[in-house]
C-alpha cells in the first residue's frame, strides 16, 4: 500500500477519534444535567437531545453530494470548525432555547463529517474497504466510549464549564489534524448546478440495492437506538444498581469496538452477505431473550451477543453500499446511506417508548426483533436477485 494512503488513514482515523471524542463529551453524561441546571422541562430536554439528530437528517446526503463536486477535503474541514467552536458557545449559554440553538448547530458537524469521511475511506480503498470503514469506526466508538467516562469525573470534581473546555480542546487538535489532509482525488470541473444535484440522488434512489441496504443498515440502528435507551431504564426496573447497568452496557460497546475490524476483514474474503444476514439473526435473537434474562450476567451475555451481531451488520453495511455505486458517486450514496439510518435512529426510541407504556418491555423487545428478521429477510431477497 503507497505510503500516502496509510498516511490518509492514520489521519482520517485520528480525526474521527478526536472528533467522536468531543462530540459524545458535549452530551453524555452532561447534555441532560445541564439542562436540568437550566431549569428546562422534560419536554425542553427531549428536543434539546433530538436537536443534534435533526441536522443528520437534513445535511447527510446534500454535504456527500458536495463532496462528489466540491471536493471531500473542503467538506471535512467544514465540518471540523463546526466541531472547533461549538464547544465555545455552550460557555455562553443561559437558557434551554439556547442550549437547543447551540445542540442544532453541533449537529451539523457530526451529519457532515460521518458522510464525508465515510465516503472519503470508500473511495481510496477497493480490496480492503470493508476492513477500512470498519477500522475507522472503531476508533470512532473508542473516543465515544471513553468521553462518558471523563465528562461524569469533570463534573464531579469541576463544572460543566470544564466539560466544555475539554470539548473544545479535543475540536481544535481535529481540526489541526483536518489541516494535513490532502485530497488527491480528482474533483469534476463541471460546475454544481441544481439539475446535477438533483440527478445524484434520483440515481441513487433508483438504485433499489442502495435503498435496500440503507434501510437495512436503518432498521439495525433503530433497534441499537431502541436498545441504547431502554436496555438500561429495563434493568433499572428489575432493580440492578447503576454501576452493574454500566457493565451490561459496557460490554455492548467493547464487543463492537473489537468484532468491527475482524468482521470487516471477514467481509472483505467471503462476500457481504454470508456476514450481514447472520448479524441481523444474532441481534434478533439476542433482543427477543432480553426479556427474559432477570439478572446482570444474564443481561450482560445478550448484551455483548447483541454487540457482537451490531458489528457484524455494520461492518458490512457501508461497504456494500460503495460496492454498488456506480460512476464514483461515492458521497451521495453515503449521504442516502446516512440520511435514512439517522430516520431509523431517531424513530427506535419513540417507537420502544411507545411499546413500552401500551404493551410491556416482552412486547416492545419482541417487536425490534421482528424488525430485524424483516431487514434479513429483505436483503436475502436483493442478493439471490443480485
Amino acid at each position: 500500500m503507497p505510503s500516502s494512503q496509510r498516511r490518509f488513514f492514520f489521519l482520517i482515523a485520528l480525526i474521527g477519534g478526536l472528533a467522536i471524542f468531543s462530540s459524545t463529551l458535549s452530551k453524555t453524561p452532561v447534555l441532560p444535567l445541564f439542562a436540568l441546571s437550566l431549569r428546562a422541562t422534560p419536554a425542553e430536554i427531549g428536543w434539546i437531545v433530538m436537536a443534534s439528530t435533526i441536522p443528520g437528517i437534513l445535511i447527510s446526503y446534500p454535504a456527500g453530494a458536495l463532496s462528489d463536486y466540491l471536493g471531500q477535503r473542503r467538506l471535512l474541514l467544514a465540518s471540523l470548525i463546526i466541531f472547533a467552536t461549538a464547544p465555545f458557545l455552550y460557555l455562553l449559554v443561559e437558557t434551554a432555547r439556547q442550549l437547543m440553538a447551540v445542540r442544532f448547530y453541533h449537529g451539523f458537524a457530526t451529519a457532515i463529517f460521518g458522510t464525508v469521511a465515510s465516503a472519503a475511506i470508500a473511495t481510496r480503498y477497493t480490496t480492503d474497504r470493508a476492513a477500512r470503514l470498519s477500522t475507522y469506526s472503531s476508533v470512532t466508538i473508542v473516543g465515544r466510549s471513553v468521553a462518558p467516562f471523563l465528562g461524569g469525573t469533570l463534573i464531579s470534581l469541576a463544572s460543566f464549564g470544564a466539560v466544555y473546555v475539554a470539548c473544545a480542546i479535543a475540536g481544535v487538535l481535529a481540526l489541526a489534524a483536518g489541516l494535513l489532509l490532502r485530497d488527491n482525488e480528482p474533483v469534476p470541473k463541471t460546475r454544481l448546478a441544481l439539475p446535477h444535484f438533483r440527478a445524484s440522488l434520483v440515481i441513487v434512489l433508483r438504485d433499489r440495492g442502495i435503498m435496500l441496504v440503507s434501510g437495512v443498515e436503518a432498521a439495525q440502528y433503530l433497534v441499537f437506538g431502541a436498545i441504547e435507551a431502554f436496555l438500561a431504564v429495563y434493568a433499572a426496573s428489575l432493580g440492578i444498581p447503576a454501576w452493574q447497568i454500566g457493565v451490561i452496557l459496557g460490554v455492548q460497546l467493547v464487543s463492537i469496538v473489537f468484532a468491527k475490524p475482524l468482521m470487516g476483514r471477514v467481509s472483505d474474503r467471503v462476500g457481504r452477505r454470508r456476514v450481514i444476514l447472520p448479524g441481523l439473526l444474532i441481534g434478533a435473537a439476542s433482543v427477543a431473550l432480553m426479556p427474559h434474562a432477570h439478572g446482570v450476567i444474564g443481561l450482560s451475555g445478550l448484551s455483548l451477543v447483541f454487540g457482537l451481531g451490531f458489528a457484524t451488520v455494520t461492518s458490512s453495511t457501508s461497504a456494500l453500499v460503495a460496492d454498488l455505486t456506480r460512476d464514483g458517486r461515492y458521497g451521495s450514496s453515503m449521504g442516502v446511506l446516512r440520511t435514512v439510518m439517522d430516520v431509523g435512529q431517531s424513530i427506535g426510541p419513540v417507537l420502544t417508548g411507545f411499546m413500552v407504556g401500551v404493551a410491556g418491555y416482552g412486547s416492545a423487545f419482541t417487536l425490534l426483533a421482528a424488525i430485524l428478521v424483516a431487514a434479513a429477510l429483505l436483503l436475502a431477497l436483493l442478493l439471490r436477485d443480485a
